[in-house]
C-alpha cells in the first residue's frame, strides 16, 4: 500500500508540474529550442519554478516508491500522472471530461490494473551481468539520440512529440538507474554509492531529460508532447528494469496476453486523453487569450502547425 500511495503522489506532483512548466516554456524564445540556454530563461520564470517544484517532489517521492517496489509495478502507476494534468487543466479551462475525457481515463485505469494484477511483478531476481546491463543502456541512449535527430528534421510540432518519446526514454532508464543506487545504499553505504556510476548517470539523465522535454513544451502545445512522455517513461522502464534489475514478471501465455492488453490499454489511453480539449493547445490560450483583441489572440493549434514560428516562415531542416 506504501508503494501504490508514494507512485500516486508522485503522479500527482509530475502532473502538476508539467502543465505549469509548459505554460512557462511556450513563452520562451524559439531560438533556445534543445538549448541549455533555454533552461536558464526557464529559471527566471516563477511559474517554471513552481512546476519544477512539484516536479522535483514528484521525483523524490517515486525513487521512495522505486525503493520500497519493484520499477515494473513503479512504472504503470507513475503513468496516471496525465490524470492529474488533465485535471489542472480542465480546472483552467472550465472544461468537462465528457465521453471521450473518461475513456481515456478508463482505459489507463484499466491499463495499470491488467498490467499489474496479471504481471505480478516481483524483484529479488539475479542482477544481470555487466555487458547486459551496459547492452540496456546503450540501447536505451541509442534510441534516444535517434529520435532527437529525428526530431530535427521534422515540423515544431513532429519535433515536440518525437522529442518527448526521447525524453520519456531517459526517465524510464533514470527509474531504473535511481532503484539501482538505492538499493546500493541500503546495502553498502553512502561511499559505495559515490564510488559507482549509477547516480552520476541518473543526474546526467535527469538534465538531459529535462532539457528534452522543456523544449518539446516550447515547440508545441501539450498534448503533442505530455502523452508521448507519459507512454514511453513506464515502457522504458520495465524494459530496463527486467532487462538489468532482475524483476521478473509473469510468462504464462494468458498473463503475457493481459500485460500485453494492459500496455496497449495505457498506450491508447494516454493518446485519448492527450487528444481532450481540457489539455488545451497551451493553457496561456486560456489565461491570457480569453476577452483580448482578435490580434492579441494566440493563434489556434491550426495557424501554429502551418506557421510554428509565428513569423510567416515555416521551420526548414
Amino acid at each position: 500500500m506504501a508503494v501504490f500511495l508514494l507512485a500516486l503522489g508522485a503522479a500527482c506532483c509530475l502532473g502538476l508540474g508539467f502543465v505549469l512548466q509548459q505554460h512557462a516554456a511556450q513563452r520562451a524564445p524559439r531560438a533556445d529550442l534543445l538549448r541549455w540556454r533555454l533552461l536558464l530563461d526557464l529559471m527566471r520564470m516563477p511559474e517554471w519554478l513552481l512546476g519544477t517544484g512539484f516536479m522535483v517532489a514528484g521525483l523524490l517521492l517515486s525513487a521512495l516508491a522505486l525503493n520500497q517496489g519493484e520499477v515494473s509495478l513503479v512504472e504503470p502507476l507513475l503513468a496516471t500522472n496525465l490524470i492529474f494534468a488533465m485535471a489542472l487543466s480542465r480546472v483552467l479551462t472550465r472544461q468537462t471530461l465528457g465521453r471521450s475525457g473518461w475513456a481515456g481515463v478508463l482505459l489507463l485505469g484499466l491499463g495499470v490494473t491488467a498490467f499489474i494484477v496479471a504481471g505480478q511483478p516481483t524483484g529479488g531476481g539475479p542482477p544481470a551481468g555487466e555487458l547486459r546491463h551496459w547492452l540496456v543502456v546503450g540501447t536505451v541512449v541509442g534510441l534516444t539520440l535517434l529520435l532527437v535527430a529525428l526530431a530535427r528534421r521534422l515540423p515544431l510540432f513532429e519535433e515536440a512529440t518525437l522529442l518527448a518519446l526521447a525524453a520519456g526514454l531517459l526517465y524510464g532508464l533514470q527509474d531504473a538507474l535511481t532503484r539501482t543506487t538505492t538499493q546500493r545504499l541500503d546495502h553498502s553505504g553512502l561511499a559505495a554509492v559515490l564510488r559507482s556510476w549509477q547516480p552520476y548517470a541518473v543526474v546526467v539523465a535527469g538534465v538531459v531529460g529535462l532539457l528534452l522535454v522543456q523544449s518539446a513544451f516550447e515547440a508545441a502545445p501539450l498534448r503533442m508532447s505530455l502523452p508521448a512522455l507519459t507512454a514511453a517513461q513506464p515502457l522504458s522502464g520495465i524494459a530496463c528494469a527486467v532487462g538489468f534489475l532482475g524483476d521478473r514478471l509473469r510468462v504464462t501465455p494468458g498473463a503475457l496476453a493481459w500485460q500485453a492488453a494492459g500496455l496497449v490499454a495505457i498506450v491508447v489511453g494516454v493518446i485519448v486523453i492527450g487528444r481532450h480539449p481540457a489539455l488545451p493547445g497551451s493553457v496561456r490560450d486560456t489565461l491570457e487569450g480569453v476577452g483580448a483583441p482578435p490580434e492579441e489572440r494566440p493563434a489556434d493549434d491550426g495557424d501554429a502547425a502551418r506557421d510554428p514560428t509565428g513569423n510567416g516562415e515555416q521551420k526548414g531542416e
